[in-house]
Formats: structure tokens, sequence, C-alpha cells
């Protein structure tokens, strides 16, 4: 899984693609793709009582689909059932809200990189006690980039993902506070967008966060 470690301290940036209708996935993802993103986490929708179908045919989609040129993941994974549904749809990292110390331990086990979401200095350390690869400072756009520096001051040993709130203004801000990457959901994911099947239109935005680099 190193590749994948790999790719996100190269790429920077997972977006994070929520409710996208299932004829509209593959469109979207070749639109992210075509404006130089690499990595996708499709999230577990928990108002969904199909989501463990809905969301595992999704990843399921991407991966046969692009066949190792798109990581996919994926994101709030709260039970280990979503979790194994994951793993076997062809998810290679597992992004949750929150640190569980069990779904971190279990994705390790399966062979996949592990994203838990933390937001105090002692949640984060635990993360990355109980194994995680990346840790998610969520929600990091709403506490800013000095909070992000002031917790990087003493653990920056830790390699911290920013989610929430990011976009083309602040992204630099975090960088130099010390995040490694980030993870970009509607602020790229426009839904206006997808909705007018808009495809080349997102891929120009997608390309204004991917040449920030």
């Amino acid at each position: 899984m190193n590749d994948i470690i790999e790719a996100i301290v190269y790429h920077k940036i997972i977006v994070i693609m929520r409710r996208v209708p299932d004829d509209k996935i593959i469109p979207v993802t070749q639109a992210l793709y075509d404006g130089g993103i690499r990595l996708i986490e499709v999230t577990f929708d928990q108002s969904d009582p199909n989501t463990l179908v809905n969301t595992g045919e999704a990843i399921k989609s991407i991966a046969d689909t692009f066949k190792g040129k798109m990581h996919v993941g994926a994101g709030t994974v709260l039970t280990e059932k979503q979790l194994d549904t994951a793993h076997t749809s062809g998810a290679s990292f597992i992004v949750s809200p929150n640190t569980d110390l069990e779904i971190i331990y279990q994705t390790k086990q399966l062979g996949m990189i592990s994203i838990p979401g933390a937001l105090t200095p002692t949640e984060v350390v635990a993360a990355h006690t109980y194994g995680a690869d990346f840790v998610k400072l969520f929600p990091g756009g709403d506490l800013g980039s000095a909070y992000l520096k002031a917790i990087c001051a003493p653990i920056s040993h830790i390699p911290i993902l920013v989610v929430g709130g990011v976009n083309t203004d602040n992204m630099q801000e975090f960088l130099q506070a010390g995040a490694v990457g980030f993870g970009i959901g509607s602020n790229i994911v426009d839904k206006k967008l997808i909705d007018s099947s808009s495809y080349s239109q997102l891929t120009e935005l997608a390309k204004e966060y991917t040449t920030q680099f």
C-alpha cells in the first residue's frame, strides 16, 4: 500500500464524492481524472438504508473502470460492515470522521490505508498510535491554519490531511502550517455542474486545485 501513501503525499488532494447519482459516477470520475485528480473517496450515506449496496457498487464501478489509474477509497466509514463492503468492492483506503480503534485496526489487517478523523491533539496522537497512516483534521477549514500550525508544532511527525472548508484561497496557508494534503468535497464536486452534466467545466474546476502544487 506504499503506492497509495505516495500518491496521497504527491497529489495532495482526495476528492470526496458524496451522493452523486449512479449514472453520473463514471462521467464525474472521468472529468475529475482529466482535471488531474488521482484519488477519490466515495462516502457511505448513513441516512440511506441501502448505503452498503449503493456505495459498494459505486466503489467497484470506479475501481473496475479506471483499473488503478484512479485510486478509490471509502469515506464516512463507521462500522465493520461498511469497512468489509469497501474492502470487497475494491477500496484501497478508508476515511472516517472519527477515531475508532477497531476500524483502524481492521483497516490495517485488511491491507488498506487508514485515515481516521480527529480534532484535538489528544485524538490526533491516539489515531496515530492506533496505526493510522494519515490523520484527517476535521473540520479543518472551520478551525483555520493557525490551529493546524499549533497542533503540528509538538507533533509534526504525524501526517495530517485537512478536510472541511478547504479551497484555493486557503490551501497554501494550510500547507505552510503543516498539512500534507486535503480532502475536498463540494468545492470541487459541484452539484450544479453535475446536475447539468457540465463535465468539461468540472474538469476545469478540478484543474484550479491540482495546479496549486
